[in-house]
């Protein structure tokens, strides 16, 4: 299944993480994403990670490097590539999020879906992975999402729908990784907790 990143024009592997080297580079934190994962991990007692879209790595070997159990998962030859190589201890697994299957049998206590992974979706498939994500959660496990808001892509009110429709209950909204409170604007990261199994 092909996705909006694919077929984008969007920088891979190297080029990619070059942009966040220059950041890193210029004294700007590159990490808030791990930084709040921790928090939330702390908070909840829980331990395990899956970055969902994780593309070259950057937050799962972050996490890891903090000692977070984490694997990661993208659709993107590419990105895994470079991430592979960075940190071949790692388990990466190349699958799409709507198609996950039997690639991905495990459970976690947080799903992390970094980088505006919602918005570059193929539409319409939106629902089906919040659904495969909550599947792969703990009971009472964090899904955490942050991407970008437009007229044009998915918005706050249809993702809530949808996941919700996926047994996934809204915990804490920001609007930004080092939790901000959010109340318009054009970023969101929101927190939705496994409850009710879907179709209940």
């Amino acid at each position: 299944m092909s996705t909006r990143w694919q077929n984008s024009t969007a920088p891979r592997g190297e080029d990619y993480d070059a942009r966040w080297t220059a950041l890193a580079a210029s004294g700007q934190n590159i990490h808030g994403e791990a930084d709040l994962v921790t928090g939330l991990l702390g908070e909840s007692g829980g331990t395990s990670v899956l970055d969902a879209g994780c593309g070259t790595g950057r937050v799962a070997i972050e996490l890891d490097r903090r000692g977070v159990p984490v694997v990661g998962v993208d659709a993107d030859h590419a990105m895994l590539a470079a991430a592979r190589v960075k940190a071949p201890q790692l388990r990466w697994i190349e699958a799409d999020l709507a198609e996950l299957g039997s690639e991905l049998p495990d459970r976690f206590d947080l799903v992390l879906l970094a980088g505006n992974v919602m918005i570059f979706l193929q539409p319409g498939t939106e629902e089906q992975v919040l659904t495969q994500l909550a599947d792969r959660l703990n009971p009472g496990g964090l899904l955490v999402a942050g991407f970008s808001l437009s007229a044009d892509r998915l918005g706050l009110d249809r993702y809530d729908v949808l996941a919700g429709r996926a047994g996934l209950e809204p915990v804490a909204r920001w609007a930004t990784w080092d939790r901000q409170p959010f109340e318009s604007g054009d970023y969101a990261v929101s927190v939705h907790r496994a409850g009710r199994s879907p179709g209940e």
